[in-house]
């Protein structure tokens, strides 16, 4: 039984529970971001470059003369065809730089949210009149003077 309750305790203390919702929140943001260079990014590029679609750029590394006839990724794919597919490569380059970007900004965000102002020194207290006796004192015998 003691198992049971270290797992829970450790389960739903807070810092777990934080991770779990940043790791969903992770996988969503992700999507989105694939969706946006897939969907929004890639054409207008793609349509710079001579209207080519990114995702289906390819090399055939199969010799096997059956597959020469087929001119899509998918119908190579799905007849077990070796290709290098740099198009899908590059896609996932860019979700990736998005993705990096986007956490640099945060933390770049949460590090100006916890940066602290150094605070001004506080101009110096004026002496106690013990000290400026002691300070009159101390000036009269490096002088030899006495009063």
């Amino acid at each position: 039984m003691g198992l049971i309750k270290e797992f829970k305790a450790f389960a739903l203390r807070g810092n777990v529970m934080d991770m779990a919702v940043g790791v969903i929140i992770g996988s969503a943001f992700g999507k989105v971001v694939s969706s946006v260079v897939s969907d929004v990014l890639m054409p207008p590029i793609g349509k710079l470059t001579g209207n080519v679609d990114f995702s289906s750029l390819y090399v055939l590394l199969s010799q096997e003369e059956k597959f020469r006839s087929l001119k899509s990724l998918k119908e190579l794919k799905d007849a077990g065809a070796a290709t290098l597919n740099y198009g899908l490569f590059a896609n996932t380059l860019m979700d990736f730089t998005i993705v990096a970007f986007v956490v640099f900004l945060l933390v770049k965000g949460m590090n100006a949210l916890h940066r602290k102002e150094v605070a001004a020194p506080a101009p110096p207290a004026e002496p106690s009149a013990e000290v400026k006796l002691l300070a009159e004192i101390r000036d009269l015998l490096k002088t030899g003077k006495t009063a």
